[in-house]
Order: C-alpha cells, then sequence, then structure tokens
C-alpha cells in the first residue's frame, strides 16, 4: 500500500518508511486470521458450542475492561516503549499458543487463557497506537491519516478471515497462530528503529488514574463525544452477543461441519 505518508527511522531525517499504517493493516489482517484459527481450534477441541461463543468472549472482554486504562496509560508513559511492551507481550502470547498447537497441546481452556492474553496486548496497545498518528503525518495531513486507518482496518477485518481461512484449512490453526507471531515481529523491528521527537511538557507529571478521572470527566461533559460512545457501546454490545450466537448457527440451524463454524 503507496502512500504519501512517512515514518522516521534511525537517526537520519533521510532514512524513512512508506505508509507507516502498513504495518497496523499487517497487524489487523493477521490478529483477525488468528480469530478464524482459534474457533476453527476450538471446534476441533470441543463439540459445545458455549466453548466456541467463549472464543467470542476472551476476544471482547480484555478491550472491554481495559480500555479506559489503556488509554490514559498511552496519554502518561512513552508510547513508543509502551507499544513495543505491548507487541511483545502479544508475539509471546501468539507464539506459545502457536507451538502448543503445532505439537497437539492445547486444551480447550488453554485457548481461551491465551486468547485473552493475547487481547490483553490488544486492548492496550490500541490507544497508544491511534495516539501516535499526529507524530507520523504532518498536521494536514492527520484527518487522511486517519481515514486511511479506518480504511486498513476495514479492509483487514474483511480480508483477514478469508485468507485465515484458506491457511487453515490448508495448514492448520498452528500455522496461523505462528504468522501472527511473526507479523507481531516485523511490528517491534519497525517499533525499535523508529525515533520519535522528544516533546517537553510545562504540566506537571500525570497520574494513570488521574488521566482516568480527567477522562471520564471529558466525556461526561462533551455531549458529542458522548454521543459517539453510547453509539459504539452498543454496537460493541450486540456485536459480541450476535457473534457468540451466530458461531454455534451453521452447525445446529444448516447441519454443516462443526469446522464451518470458524468461517460464519
Amino acid at each position: 500500500m503507496a502512500t504519501a505518508f512517512t515514518l522516521r527511522l534511525g537517526a537520519s531525517p533521510a532514512t524513512t518508511l512508506s505508509c507507516p499504517m502498513a504495518g497496523r493493516t499487517l497487524l489487523q489482517r493477521w490478529h483477525a486470521d488468528n480469530e478464524v484459527g482459534a474457533d476453527w481450534l476450538m471446534t476441533s477441541l470441543s463439540t459445545s458450542p458455549l466453548m466456541v461463543s467463549l472464543v467470542e468472549a476472551a476476544s471482547s472482554l480484555p478491550v472491554f475492561l481495559l480500555s479506559l486504562a489503556a488509554g490514559a496509560l498511552a496519554d502518561v508513559v512513552d508510547r513508543r516503549r509502551l507499544l513495543l511492551f505491548t507487541q511483545c507481550w502479544m508475539l509471546i502470547a501468539a507464539a506459545g499458543l502457536g507451538f502448543l498447537t503445532v505439537a497437539g497441546l492445547t486444551t480447550p481452556w488453554g485457548l481461551l487463557g491465551f486468547t485473552f492474553l493475547l487481547n490483553i496486548g490488544t486492548a492496550l496497545n490500541g490507544p497508544a497506537w491511534q495516539a501516535i498518528v499526529p507524530e507520523l503525518v504532518a498536521n494536514d495531513k492527520i484527518p487522511s491519516a486517519v481515514a486511511l486507518n479506518s480504511v486498513g482496518f476495514n479492509i483487514a477485518r474483511s480480508v483477514g478471515p478469508a485468507v485465515g481461512g484458506l491457511i487453515v484449512a490448508r495448514f492448520g490453526s498452528g500455522t496461523v497462530f505462528l504468522l501472527n507471531a511473526a507479523s507481531f515481529l516485523a511490528i517491534i523491528v519497525l517499533l525499535a528503529r523508529w525515533r520519535r521527537t522528544s516533546r517537553k511538557s510545562v504540566l506537571p507529571a500525570e497520574r494513570v488514574l488521574g488521566a482516568m478521572r480527567a477522562g471520564i470527566r471529558y466525556v461526561r461533559y462533551a455531549i458529542t463525544v458522548r454521543h459517539v460512545f453510547v453509539r459504539t457501546a452498543l454496537f460493541i454490545c450486540l456485536q459480541v452477543l450476535f457473534g457468540g450466537c451466530w458461531q454455534s448457527w451453521p452447525d445446529r440451524a444448516l447441519g454443516w461441519p462443526r469446522q464451518a463454524m470458524a468461517f460464519s
């Protein structure tokens, strides 16, 4: 994906990497593939629709629980270091699940545990990644960068499951998990080479709890933002409920093979 945006790497301003959003698109695509692999694997490990639905819960619960704290953390600590930490966290979780799956040692509850751990990293990673967009592009390019970010997300969510399904059907879930781990390694290399421009603040240092309270206060009094939050919350709740029920629908209603749940 070629764009006019550049991410400065290393000490030399001349050293640049085209399309800083490509890393996020890669990450989102393989994360979507990972969800397909987890759904498929659970259908092979358990015959219970509840266990298949719990994969969706294990994916969504960390985001629900940690989003506020993650946003505050992204404002308080160095974002580059936070992103390196979350990427390493997800790399370890994805690689651990991949190796256990290839070795045939994954259990239903183990799969749920690794899925939960992986999405803890996703929850902590998201706000910091969104917040670095103004550091990657000029001010007049921020609207286009945000739009590109959204387009990349939707493309990844659409194409990822289809590609993941093909890989799972051909090579198995373990391969998808290991490819997901490799995608984190690529982002870690990119972040390690990125040199942020230091910005000194004249304001006193803020703590995470204080930043969380400030965020809640802002949403409380900003009517437009509050409306966006309400609509987003309703969408996410319906998505999680529908996703959990939909996973068991092909098997129960249509009599399709249980592996069809992974593609539903």
